[in-house]
């Protein structure tokens, strides 16, 4: 039977933290390949994808809870009211951000969602400085720097305020602090967050079909099921990465997420031939510079950190 651990069940700081990258991993790698699923449910707009997308990702998220027995863990988290409402603030913020990420990717604009992505591991870095108090050292102050000056450069060939990327990085840094705050297992914690956000989606769906301004169901029956596929590639790694945030430091968090950004680069190059400018070429490469700085100082830590507690 499939288990999701709990980080609680042991003291071994190393198991730990392998759980956690493996988690990340999962999450990271499904994250890589959405750019190819979502155009593929066009015509449907953006809005009534992301209505989709949540009551189809509930339902999923239900299916594990049953399978796994965790429903009187779910229903205990339930009656706690400060954590309903930070998982609830959380799902309000990833739902926001699906949509956004949804329209960026159905109307030509992967590549300033791709640059919300490149934005979104050092926003989380920044949120765990100035809000959890998690310390850099200072390469990795350096290497933050040097982000800072690559997302400015791609910013600035991409020609305007790219309110997508700001918009897609911001909520998700705000959604893993909440996360992190809450502190709840992963696949409970995601079912809590279905919950709060699944009424206005199916109510939204509801007026779509009495109004008939509904698409899906209308198009095709492939068209349906790859809708309802929605629910399944975006619960599976949205669970792996609330047990990462539980088991890692919001900067191993951050840092890990790029490996999705760059995962969509490589997609978008060498899949779907998009042309890159010489100055993007420079703002990647850059990130790619100051992501191995902070990766090498994140692991001199850890291993610091292992070696004092042998």
């Amino acid at each position: 039977m499939l288990r999701v651990p709990d980080h609680t069940r042991t003291s071994d700081t190393g198991a730990v933290w392998r759980h956690g990258l493996v988690f990340s991993l999962i999450a990271n790698a499904t994250w890589m390949i959405q750019p190819l699923f979502w155009p593929l449910l066009k015509p449907s707009s953006a809005i009534e994808l992301l209505a989709h997308r949540v009551v189809w990702s509930a339902l999923v998220c239900a299916l594990f809870v049953l399978l796994l027995g965790r429903y009187r863990a779910v229903a205990q988290l339930c009656h706690k009211p400060r954590i309903v409402a930070l998982l609830g603030g959380a799902g309000a913020c990833v739902a926001t951000a699906w949509g956004v990420y949804i329209y960026a990717v159905t109307t030509g604009h992967v590549v300033e969602g791709s640059l919300g992505l490149f934005m979104l591991p050092l926003a989380i870095v920044l949120v765990g400085v100035a809000v959890l108090r998690e310390r850099l050292r200072p390469a990795q102050w350096i290497a933050v720097g040097g982000a800072v000056v690559a997302v400015g450069i791609l910013t600035f060939d991409y020609g305007r305020l790219p309110w997508i990327a700001v918009t897609i990085s911001g909520l998700m840094a705000v959604y893993a602090l909440l996360k992190k705050r809450a502190g709840a297992p992963a696949l409970e914690g995601f079912m809590v967050e279905c919950l709060v956000i699944v009424g206005p989606a199916l109510g939204f769906i509801g007026w779509l079909m009495l109004t008939g301004g509904a698409s899906v169901g209308r198009i095709s029956l492939s068209h349906t099921a790859l809708v309802a596929a929605s629910g399944v590639i975006t619960t599976i790694p949205l669970i792996s990465h609330a047990a990462a945030i539980n088991r890692l430091s919001l900067t191993t968090v951050g840092i890990l997420q790029y490996l999705n950004p760059i995962g969509q680069f490589l997609l978008g190059v060498l899949l779907l031939h998009e042309e890159l400018s010489v100055t993007r070429w420079l703002g990647f490469g850059l990130i790619w510079v100051v992501l191995a700085v902070f990766t090498a100082s994140s692991l001199h830590s850890h291993r610091g950190a292992a070696s004092n507690l042998a």
